[in-house]
């Protein structure tokens, strides 16, 4: 996977937390948790792009990082919103699966880069 073509999957994915958000239900605990779930899973893309950008190796290293604690913590607020019955698991399952596949992307990616640059 290239890297536009992970900017692309990101995004995607971005989109589809703001969908899961608006569709939770409107009490006080679903709003928080959606909001929460809106800012993880947007700052995924964002932090990735900005890491593309990233004018050191050892900037873009960090910067993975931060995508890799946004991603990791989209899933944490998804886990939730199915262990919370907030939304009906067979809807939230296949983004939780993307969440968890994406993070796997970066953590290896970091990895690698940070070898690369030892």
């Amino acid at each position: 996977m290239d890297e536009n073509e992970l900017k692309q999957r990101t995004k995607q994915f971005a989109l589809r937390v703001i969908k899961l958000a608006g569709s939770l239900p409107g009490n006080f605990i679903a709003r928080i948790i959606g909001s929460q779930l809106v800012r993880a899973g947007t700052s995924v893309g964002a932090n990735y792009r900005a890491a593309c950008r990233a004018r050191s190796q050892a900037e873009f290293i960090a910067k993975l990082g931060i995508v890799e604690e946004e991603a990791d913590e989209s899933s944490y607020w998804m886990e939730l919103i199915i262990e919370a019955k907030l939304v009906a698991p067979a809807r939230t399952q296949p983004l939780l699966t993307e969440s968890n596949e994406i993070l796997a992307i970066i953590s290896a990616s970091r990895r690698t880069a940070k070898r690369n640059a030892s």
